[in-house]
């Protein structure tokens, strides 16, 4: 059935739910290349982008829990991907060589997923849709 179709179709619950699940969807299958969870993926590219960045950091910009950012680093450690070290009350991510030699990889499964999306939907309104919803997640 269409989201369209559903009798709760003019709900803004139910159709941003069942466009993020569409969404997830598609971008776990870009992913799979690099055998990382998008929200891994994410985080590793930021950690790769800013080593030496804080959890709270990566909370803020990814807008996730610290504890689900503590999460997602402690897999990124079973990996062998980050090493966070501690000074004090302060902790620090950093990449690991094989987190740097992924890095081509992570960057065209972002591309791979924008192109896929893009494609079905359309460059114009994919990119017109992440600005209006970018500012109406910073608007609620």
């Amino acid at each position: 059935m269409k989201t369209t179709d559903s009798r709760y179709h003019q709900c803004l619950y139910f159709t941003s739910n069942a466009l993020a699940r569409k969404i997830e969807k598609l971008a776990i299958e870009n992913w799979k290349q690099v055998d990382l969870s998008p929200s891994h993926g994410y985080v590793l590219m930021a950690v790769l982008e800013e080593p030496g960045v804080q959890p709270g950091r990566l909370s803020d910009e990814m807008q996730l829990t610290p504890s689900t950012i503590t999460r997602l680093l402690e897999k990124l450690e079973e990996k062998k991907l980050v090493i966070r070290t501690t000074e004090g009350k302060i902790t620090n991510v950093y990449p690991t060589p094989k987190a740097k030699e992924l890095f081509p990889q992570l960057k065209k499964c972002v591309t791979a997923f924008y192109q896929q999306y893009a494609s079905i939907i359309g460059h114009k309104e994919s990119n017109q849709l992440v600005k209006t919803l970018g500012a109406i997640a910073d608007q609620l």
